[in-house]
């Protein structure tokens, strides 16, 4: 099978998480960083849900990362890749004026090229993810697949943990310490960077080369047919409107919520948020409520395995719907006890991790069939566009209404998820064990 026979374990746990790094730099962690160099929550909302779209065209580029060069070679060259992006940002990142920061009033202009590069790392990390998981299904038979799906998870989520927690943390006591907010982050990118470069410099010794993963000769006009079959194949299944609507619109409260999560436990107490420093924020979001996710999701996955989809539509969504109130209430009073602020998170983000399992298990039930793959991959670029277009809305929503009045549209955008759950239909029998 391999040219050279290495043990899965010396690449799997690395790989995955190398995988999940820049997926919450690109996305998660430029909103803290943007935040608190100031940028308004309108643009910085628009601008960083903008950094979503290579995730929801990577179909579009997919048949070319299966057909040119390597698996390995796309995987190698990706990584090298966001390690010298993640460089170049820290290096050319802006320093804003201290009171502009303190105001809430840098321009989105001074960041163009650093959106731009966080844009191309964007690209890089939605084929390397395209170029991983093909590489998985060719290094591993379909026994091994089965024995390491639950490791490559958990790396990935450990990934988030460390990328949205650790990092957060390393930022925010670098603002403490160095007292100076755009030097601290830049510091942190250049962390970043470096943990890639050793990751990738680690994997290029221990990723087998396994005989299948060798460039495919396939005539041009052979790729853009099948491509085009898998694209017609796909809309022309049934339910296609109703499940379209679903994969948009059943995370719809929860799109709004999270984009605007971190600057609202940011913003200070007169500004309507709740005060909290950097670090702080790393530790209850991406420590604490990462964690949450990520047993939210387990524990739904067991649930759907026991009761199967149909059975659990409801309880996830409610799952994922009604913790949002947790915000209203946090808005409203303010509190400024740490564990009362830090349980409403773990409660917000442990029941999305439950109602997460049912909109996953709809996707690959939905993708069943011919090109089953390949509609998986359309069902995840609509759930990236999912998160996008709301989140483009977010800030600007939440700069118009207030914090306050933001969540509660958010509780009131909870009706949708209830709405679109109630149109679908799910065979009785799928998912249970």
């Amino acid at each position: 099978m391999e040219k050279t026979a290495k043990s899965p374990w010396l690449w799997i746990p690395p790989l995955y998480f190398a995988e999940g790094i820049p997926y919450f730099l690109v996305n998660n962690i430029s909103v803290i960083m943007f935040t608190r160099m100031g940028m308004e929550n309108g643009q910085m909302a628009f601008f960083t849900s903008l950094l979503y779209l290579p995730w929801v065209i990577k179909p579009l580029w997919s048949p070319f990362v299966d057909i040119l060069r390597t698996k390995r070679w796309w995987v190698i060259a990706m990584q090298v890749t966001m390690a010298l992006l993640f460089m170049t940002i820290a290096l050319t990142l802006p320093h804003p004026d201290p009171s502009a920061i303190a105001s809430h009033s840098t321009p989105a202009s001074i960041f163009v090229l650093t959106l731009c590069l966080f844009w191309l790392s964007a690209f890089a990390s939605a084929t390397h993810d395209i170029a991983a998981d093909g590489y998985y299904m060719l290094a591993l038979d379909q026994k091994s697949q089965s024995v390491f799906v639950g490791i490559r998870s958990t790396f990935y989520r450990l990934s988030s943990i460390f990328g949205q927690g650790v990092l957060v943390v390393i930022a925010g006591l670098l603002e403490t310490t160095l007292g100076d907010i755009p030097l601290a982050w830049k510091v942190t990118l250049l962390v970043s960077s470096a943990l890639l470069f050793c990751i990738t410099l680690c994997l290029t010794f221990t990723m087998p080369h396994p005989i299948q993963d060798s460039p495919r000769n396939v005539a041009p006009k052979d790729i853009f047919r099948e491509f085009g079959r898998t694209f017609a194949t796909f809309f022309k299944k049934k339910q296609i409107s109703v499940a379209l609507l679903f994969m948009l619109l059943y995370r719809l409260p929860e799109a709004f919520l999270v984009k605007m999560m971190n600057p609202f436990l940011l913003a200070p107490h007169y500004d309507g948020g709740l005060g909290l420093s950097t670090e702080v924020v790393g530790l209850v979001y991406g420590t604490a409520g990462a964690t949450a996710l990520t047993l939210g999701g387990i524990l739904g996955g067991v649930f759907a395995a026991r009761r199967g989809l149909k059975r659990s539509l409801w309880p996830m969504a409610l799952a994922l719907a009604l913790p949002c109130l947790c915000f209203v209430f946090l808005s409203v009073f303010q509190p400024s006890n740490i564990w009362i602020i830090g349980s409403c998170v773990v409660f917000d983000q442990f029941g999305y991790g439950f109602g997460f399992t049912a909109y996953m298990l709809y996707m690959m039930y939905f993708s069943e069939g011919e090109f089953k793959t390949a509609h998986y991959s359309l069902c995840t670029a609509f759930m990236a566009l999912s998160m996008m277009l709301p989140g483009m809305l977010a800030g600007y929503m939440q700069e118009w209404l207030g914090y306050t009045n933001f969540f509660i549209f958010v509780m009131i955008c909870t009706l949708v998820t209830v709405l679109v759950t109630f149109a679908i239909k799910v065979d009785p029998e799928y998912g249970k064990n």
